[in-house]
């Protein structure tokens, strides 16, 4: 697999994974903690408004998905997944972090060291466009 079809299946499906979390805790938070046995906040809206940013960052990454030589939108991708991995990882280590945010800390830390790979290499991908030989 070349390298723009591996960041483009890489960074739609973060957009998939973005976006379906994004609509679920928009549409159906309280569904979501009565799942995890997790008490809600005391208003839904503390958790609809992180889901509609993360509806924003997944057409962000759809625009990756289509072009993924935008660096400058890979860099903001590096920041959301710092931002949320690096606040939840430092409450898992403390011991109080509700067992439902785990696995997205594990998933948002992998995605930020693949989005730190595909920044370091989309130069190579406006590279192998220039060299491609014309038809």
């Amino acid at each position: 697999m070349d390298k723009k079809k591996l960041l483009s299946t890489l960074f739609y499906g973060s957009a998939i994974y973005d976006g379906v979390l994004g609509l679920l805790f928009l549409c159906a938070p309280g569904m979501v903690f009565n799942w995890f046995h997790v008490c809600p906040p005391n208003h839904p809206g503390y958790v609809q408004f992180p889901a509609a940013l993360l509806i924003i960052f997944a057409l962000i990454f759809c625009s990756l998905g289509k072009n993924p030589n935008q660096k400058e939108l890979i860099a903001y991708g590096i920041l959301l997944k710092l931002s949320y991995s690096g606040l939840t990882l430092m409450y898992w280590l403390q011991g109080t972090l509700p067992g439902m945010w785990k696995p997205f800390t594990i998933c948002d830390i992998a995605m930020g060291f693949a989005y730190l790979w595909a920044y370091n290499h989309v130069e190579e991908l406006t590279e192998e466009a220039g060299n491609a030989p014309s038809i």
